[in-house]
C-alpha cells in the first residue's frame, strides 16, 4: 500500500510539473515574427495569371498565395526603380522630400526626424539585412542595414534574432528586353508568339507579339526564385514564423509602361505569405483575395506594425495589415524625369477610376530616352508612327495628350478611351481633379519648382524648404490649372502670370500657353519679350511656346540660353525641349554643338546622351 501511495505522489507531482510548465508556455510570448521580401524588378501585375487572365501560370507564387493573401490593387506609386524604392523604404511621397528624379541630380537628406523604416526595427532587435539593390535617392543612414550585399543572408544573425531580408530579383528586368534582332529567331518561347495577348496600345506585329512571350518566360524565372527562397526557409524550420511579400518594385517593361503613370507602370502584383504560428496578428485568412488599395508608402508601417512598433509620426503610409482593416480607396502615382527624359505627371486612382494630370501636355510619351529606345520594340513602334501605319489607338503615344485624363478601369483596363470630356463622368472627374490638387497642394509637391532651382536651394532640407515655400507652391498650381479651363476663363490668369515679377509664375504661365497652343495666340509678342528674360528657363519656355505654334524659331534662343547656363540640370531641361521641338510637328533644326556648353556640364552621362541624339538628328 505505501509502495502504491508513493506511486501515486510521484504521478501526482509530474502532472502538477507539467501542468506549471504548461502554464508558464502559455504566458510566454511569441518572439516577434520575421520577414521576408522577395522583390522581382519592373514586372506589373498584368503577365502572371495569378492576376490577370492573360499572364503566364506561376506555381510557386499561386501556391504562396493559397497560404496567405493576394492584393488585386497593390500600387507602387512611381513607375521607375529609384523613385519607387526610395518611396518604399521611405514610408514618404517622393515630391514631398525631393526624391522623385530618375537618376538623381542630388541625394536628400531624410525628413528631419525620420528614419528608413529598417532602422526601426533593428533599434527593437531584429537583424535587417538586403541583399543587396538599394538604390536611393534619400540618405541612407548608419542604422538601417546590418548587412547590404550580394552576401548578405539571415543566416549571419544572433541565434533566435528575428529577422528582415529583403532581396531583389532581377531577370525581369528591363535590360532583358535589349536583345538583338537575331535572338528572335532563336528564342522559343513558351507561349507561342501567335496566341499571346497584345495590349491595344501596341501594334500588333511579330517583334511585339515575341516580345510578350519572352516577358512572360521571365515571371517563369521570377517564380523559380520565389520557389527557392520558400524551400530554404522550409528547410531551415523558419517559414511558419515569417511573413513573405512577392512583389514587384514597379511596372513594366513592355514600351509605356515603366517610366509611365499607366497602370502598366504602376499596379504591382502583392501575395503575402501567413505564418502559421502569427496568424492571431492579422484579421484576415489565409487565401483571401484583398482588394483595398495599398501602396509603396504604407509597406514599411505594415512590417512596423505587424512587429510591434509604433509607426513614427511623419510618414505618409499606413499600416495594411495587423488585426485592421486598411480600406483605403485611393492611390496617388508619381512621374518626373527619367533619366534624361522630363515630364511632369500625377495620376489618382480610386475605385475603378483613374485620372492623371499631364501639366505638361505638350510632351508626348514616346519622347526620346535613350534607355528606353535600346528595346526594339520601342524603335519599331516609333518607326510604323513615322510611317503612318499605327490606328488612333497605337499612336497616341506619339502625340501630345490632353491636360487632364480619366479612365474606367473596369471596361477599359488599358487606359485608350479619355472620358475626360464625357459629360456622363462630370462628377468623377471634378472629385478626382479635386483630391489631386489637393494632395499636390497639401504635400507640398516640390516639382512645381524646375529641377534646377531645386538643386541650388531645396534639396538641402526639402521638406522645410516645402513647407517654407508651401503658398507659393499652390501659386504655382493653380497657375498650372489654368489649362483646364476654357481659353476665354484663363485669358486672365495667364496674362497675369506672364506679367509677374516672379519668375517661376512666368515660367508656369508660359507652360500654361503650350498647353493651349494657338488659342494662346494673343500672347504671342509678350512671350517674344519673355524671350530676352533675365532667367534662363522662363527664355526657353518662351522659345518652346512659340516654337510649338510655328511662330518662331527657337535656334537663336536656345543656343544663347545653353551657352550661358552654367547647371548641368538646368541645361537638361532646355535639351528636352530642344529634343521635343526637333521631333515635333515642324521638326526644327538646330545647329548645337559640344563646345557652346560649358565643359563641367558635358561631363554628365544624361547631357551627353542628349547631344548624342541631338548630333543625329541635326544630320538628318
Amino acid at each position: 500500500m505505501s509502495a502504491l501511495t508513493s506511486l501515486m505522489k510521484k504521478i501526482l507531482c509530474l502532472w502538477i510539473a507539467v501542468i506549471i510548465l504548461l502554464g508558464c508556455e502559455s504566458k510566454k510570448e511569441l518572439q516577434p515574427p520575421n520577414f521576408v521580401w522577395l522583390i522581382s524588378e519592373d514586372n506589373s501585375k498584368h503577365y502572371l495569371k495569378l492576376f490577370d487572365q492573360n499572364g503566364i501560370a506561376t506555381p510557386n507564387i499561386e501556391k504562396l498565395a493559397e497560404s496567405g493573401l493576394t492584393f488585386t490593387r497593390a500600387f507602387s506609386n512611381a513607375p521607375v526603380c529609384s523613385v519607387a524604392r526610395t518611396t518604399l523604404i521611405t514610408s514618404c511621397y517622393g515630391p514631398r522630400i525631393g526624391t522623385q528624379f530618375h537618376r538623381k541630380s542630388q541625394i536628400v537628406p531624410m525628413p528631419d526626424g525620420l528614419e528608413m523604416f529598417p532602422a526601426y526595427l533593428r533599434k527593437a532587435g531584429y537583424y535587417t539585412v538586403n541583399n543587396s539593390k538599394t538604390d536611393y535617392n534619400a540618405e541612407k543612414g548608419e542604422g538601417v542595414w546590418d548587412e547590404s550585399s550580394k552576401k548578405a543572408h539571415w543566416k549571419n544573425r544572433k541565434p533566435g534574432q528575428p529577422f528582415f531580408y529583403q532581396t531583389t530579383y532581377n531577370e525581369s528586368h528591363e535590360s532583358r528586353l535589349h536583345f538583338a534582332e537575331e535572338f528572335t529567331s532563336t528564342y522559343k518561347p513558351t507561349i507561342h508568339p501567335d496566341s499571346v495577348f497584345v495590349n491595344p496600345n501596341h501594334p500588333d506585329t511579330d517583334l511585339f507579339r515575341f516580345t510578350n512571350s519572352f516577358y512572360r518566360d521571365r515571371m517563369l524565372l521570377n517564380d523559380e526564385f520565389v520557389g527557392k527562397a520558400i524551400k530554404q526557409l522550409e528547410d531551415e524550420n523558419l517559414l511558419e514564423n515569417t511573413f513573405v511579400f512577392y512583389f514587384g518594385d514597379h511596372g513594366g517593361v513592355l514600351p509605356g509602361s515603366k517610366g509611365y503613370l499607366y497602370e502598366t507602370g504602376l499596379h504591382v502584383p502583392l501575395v503575402v505569405r501567413i505564418p502559421k504560428n502569427y496568424k492571431h496578428l492579422l484579421s484576415k485568412e489565409p487565401g483571401d483575395i484583398v482588394d483595398d488599395f495599398v501602396s509603396f508608402i504604407d509597406f514599411g508601417p505594415t512590417l512596423l506594425k505587424l512587429a510591434g512598433i509604433d509607426v513614427p509620426e511623419g510618414v505618409d503610409g499606413k499600416p495594411f495589415l495587423g488585426n485592421l482593416d486598411s480600406n483605403q480607396e485611393v492611390a496617388f502615382g508619381y512621374a518626373d524625369r527619367f533619366d534624361e527624359k522630363y515630364d511632369l505627371v500625377r495620376s489618382v486612382r480610386k475605385g475603378k477610376f483613374k485620372y492623371m494630370r499631364n501639366y505638361q501636355p505638350f510632351n508626348p510619351d514616346g519622347l526620346f530616352n535613350f534607355y528606353r529606345y535600346k528595346a526594339l520594340a520601342y524603335e519599331e513602334w516609333r518607326s510604323l508612327y513615322k510611317e503612318g501605319k499605327l490606328n488612333d489607338i497605337q499612336k497616341r503615344f506619339f502625340e501630345p495628350r490632353a491636360p487632364e485624363e480619366l479612365f474606367d478601369l473596369e471596361s477599359d483596363p488599358y487606359e485608350t478611351n479619355n472620358l475626360a470630356n464625357n459629360l456622363e463622368y462630370r462628377e468623377q472627374l471634378i472629385d478626382l481633379r479635386n483630391t489631386l490638387t489637393k494632395w499636390v497642394k497639401g504635400m507640398p509637391d516640390l516639382s512645381f519648382y524646375p529641377e534646377s532651382e531645386l538643386t541650388k536651394e531645396a534639396f538641402q532640407r526639402p521638406v522645410s524648404f516645402g513647407q517654407s515655400h508651401k503658398s507659393e507652391i499652390a501659386e504655382l498650381i493653380d497657375i498650372s490649372n489654368l489649362s483646364l479651363l476654357s481659353f476665354e476663363d484663363a485669358r486672365a490668369g495667364i496674362k497675369s502670370a506672364l506679367e509677374s515679377n516672379d519668375p517661376f509664375k512666368k515660367y508656369w504661365g508660359l507652360i500654361v500657353c503650350s498647353s493651349f497652343g494657338l488659342e494662346a495666340s494673343e500672347f504671342y509678342e509678350l512671350a517674344k519679350m519673355l524671350g530676352e528674360d533675365n532667367h534662363l528657363l522662363v527664355r526657353t519656355r518662351a522659345a518652346e511656346f512659340l516654337a510649338l505654334t510655328g511662330q518662331v524659331h527657337p535656334k537663336q534662343v536656345i543656343n544663347k540660353v545653353l551657352q550661358s547656363t552654367k547647371n548641368d540640370i538646368e541645361a537638361l531641361l532646355v535639351l528636352n525641349t530642344v529634343v521635343l521641338l526637333m521631333d515635333g510637328i515642324y521638326q526644327y533644326k538646330f545647329d548645337i554643338s559640344r563646345d557652346m556648353i560649358d565643359q563641367k556640364i558635358m561631363e554628365r552621362d544624361w547631357i551627353q546622351r542628349r547631344i548624342e541624339y541631338v548630333e543625329d538628328r541635326q544630320k538628318d
